[in-house]
């Protein structure tokens, strides 16, 4: 079991926590992630993390595709690839909904589908130098030709000769997307998975990948685990309840919202529905209140090492094959590598 350290996006200030991810590096940890929303960015943090750290690899969860175009977002990758010593970088990329989309990037929702292909497709070519970067696409054109073009644009191709391997994954939660990631990207993100909740996706992805030539066995299925050392489950438990309650709740339309999807998929429609329901009329705390138990439990590594040790060998059964540890404690951070270790 490959273990990642999970430091997400900034809050109102922004501080990396440097002496967890060298106690990261330390203890064998195969990657670190950072993400975006609408604050702070993806990448120049790990640029950052690059130049304090030698070994361990560097990911997105996610980038957001709106926030650049397909070869900026090459372009960023690879070059903190190279900065940090080459085959380092992990591409993790998400669409984010219709609210940040359209809300904060002023682009239209287009086709996720489409979009998220050419994207894809784009980046590869970027790395790849195989010739200068032309792409007639669904969502995005290379040279653009559409309307208020000059008519002299060119393909190009990169001057700097990047690590033409980058591996891209896609953090993905419909049947169609996930089966889109499995046809086209190195691995794959799931959306507040349970260990349950991984054998329907994992089929879709099967067929994505077989459409490509290739198994299931070769993507990697890495899922983000809260992990916290306690004796008290229920207040860790309550503790994660108002983040849950604001994804179903607020980080989406009533209409488009995939956290509450992700939701309704592992079994709790009604509840996710009344979440929101409390959360969109102002009712936060009964909102948060509403947040079933098991649902946080399922998902997360809460408790004594006992009961941890126990919660966690079904990950490895359910066939992922990395976890993202989001966690404030060193010790926490011990007994995951301690378990990683053969699996």
């Amino acid at each position: 079991m490959k273990l990642g350290l999970s430091l997400g996006y900034s809050g109102r200030q922004m501080t990396l926590p440097m002496a967890r991810v060298l106690l990261a590096e330390e203890l064998g940890f195969d990657s670190v992630w950072t993400g975006e929303s609408y604050g702070s960015d993806a990448w120049s943090p790990l640029a950052f993390i690059a130049a304090k750290t030698s070994r361990i690899r560097l990911g997105t969860m996610v980038q957001q595709i709106a926030g650049r175009p397909p070869v900026m977002a090459a372009m960023q990758a690879a070059t903190i690839d190279a900065l940090a010593g080459g085959n380092r970088v992990i591409v993790g990329l998400g669409m984010s909904g219709p609210q940040v989309v359209e809300g904060w990037y002023g682009q239209p929702w287009g086709r996720p589908y489409y979009r998220v292909k050419d994207y894809v497709a784009i980046m590869r070519k970027v790395f790849r130098r195989e010739a200068p970067v032309s792409h007639d696409g669904q969502e995005y054109q290379l040279p653009y030709l559409g309307e208020g073009a000059t008519g002299f644009g060119k393909p190009i191709k990169s001057i700097l000769h990047m690590n033409p391997d980058i591996p891209i994954w896609l953090g993905t939660g419909t049947e169609t997307m996930v089966k889109l990631t499995g046809r086209i990207a190195d691995g794959w993100i799931p959306l507040r998975p349970s260990p349950a909740g991984l054998d329907r996706p994992k089929q879709w992805l099967a067929e994505g990948a077989k459409k490509s030539g290739r198994d299931l066995s070769e993507l990697d299925i890495q899922c983000v685990v809260s992990v916290e050392l306690t004796r008290d489950v229920k207040a860790a438990i309550d503790a994660r309840k108002p983040g849950v309650a604001l994804y179903i709740g607020g980080m989406g339309a009533k209409a488009k919202n995939f956290h509450k999807d992700q939701m309704v998929a592992r079994g709790y429609g009604a509840e996710a529905d009344r979440i929101q329901e409390l959360y969109m009329s102002g009712r936060k705390d009964e909102a948060t209140a509403a947040v079933p138990d098991e649902y946080v439990d399922d998902a997360s590594l809460l408790g004594d090492e006992a009961r941890i040790t126990a919660r966690y060998r079904p990950w490895v059964d359910a066939g992922a094959t990395g976890l993202n540890v989001n966690t404030s404690q060193d010790d926490a951070m011990r007994l995951m590598a301690k378990l990683a270790v053969g699996t």
